[in-house]
């Protein structure tokens, strides 16, 4: 792993990088350069889904990069219209095959899509896919704690991850606050909001100016003293650099609770309630 970034363990022993990068619309040569680049600039954990259809993408840039696949830790995520078990097991065959690789370090249910309620299939198929070798952890994306709570009673398995909406316009501090009780690691997707908005934000910049850093920075290093993975993208390769440049200055507490202060209950960005949104 990238010794310059620091790297948690999930309870199930696997070791992650405190930040990773995002590839949602990475797509095609454009999109394999980009991946590419951000490996060559200390990305380790890079973070893909079925639905995304840039899987292709990602494990050809893996195939240029000249980092070792070991050392590397890449995710993927079953989509909702694969929740049944028997349509799950192939699909998760199928990323393989786009991807071009023996395993996943991580794979993910991309959705819990409750009004279908075959979510415990699906993760049976997760459970059956790491016994075989396929993927190395196994987590879930936008489960709430009583989704979480259903897949352990069911199985005895739990989650080493959830990866859901997390910003300071919306910081979902009470399923942190339950992911960290159960030994569940926290993933931030859309970790910088719409950028558009978030990096004009007067509270952001402010903190931002003290300490000579961007907005951005300043938001990754926040997600970072939460003890959350935020997995920001960018096509550039001086943002790159810059995302991962957080580790050499610290919020205070005041500057903690100043982006405390910027949440708000309706905070998701395409109101997307997990509780009622279905993935196809």
């Amino acid at each position: 792993m990238n010794n310059s970034i620091p790297e948690i363990r999930l309870h199930d022993g696997l070791t992650l990088p405190v930040i990773g990068f995002g590839t949602a619309a990475v797509i095609g040569n454009e999109g394999a350069s980009a991946v590419d680049r951000a490996i060559h600039a200390g990305y380790r954990l890079i973070d893909t889904a079925y639905n995304y259809e840039n899987e292709g993408t990602v494990g050809e840039a893996v195939r240029r990069s000249s980092v070792p696949r070991q050392e590397l830790r890449i995710t993927s995520k079953l989509p909702g219209r694969y929740h049944k078990y028997d349509k799950a097991v192939p699909a998760i065959q199928e990323s393989l095959y786009r991807a071009g690789l023996d395993y996943y370090d991580l794979y993910l249910i991309h959705w819990p899509n409750p009004k279908q309620g075959h979510y415990v299939e699906a993760w049976q198929a997760l459970i059956e896919a790491q016994k075989w070798g396929l993927v190395r952890s196994i987590g879930v994306c936008n489960f709430l704690p009583e989704h979480l709570e259903h897949l352990e009673k069911e199985t005895g398995v739990k989650p080493s991850i959830n990866q859901i909406e997390l910003h300071p316009y919306f910081n979902q501090e009470e399923s942190r606050k339950w992911h960290e009780k159960h030994d569940i690691q926290t993933e931030s997707w859309s970790p910088l909001a719409k950028a558009s908005d978030v990096l004009q934000d007067e509270t952001l910049r402010k903190i931002a100016n003290n300490h000579n850093k961007t907005v951005s920075q300043i938001i990754l290093r926040w997600h970072y003293q939460l003890g959350t993975i935020p997995i920001p993208k960018s096509m550039s390769p001086r943002r790159q650099i810059e995302n991962l440049s957080i580790f050499s200055f610290a919020l205070d507490e005041r500057e903690m609770e100043m982006l405390a202060s910027l949440n708000h209950p309706d905070g998701r960005i395409n109101d997307q309630d997990p509780a009622v949104y279905e993935e196809f």
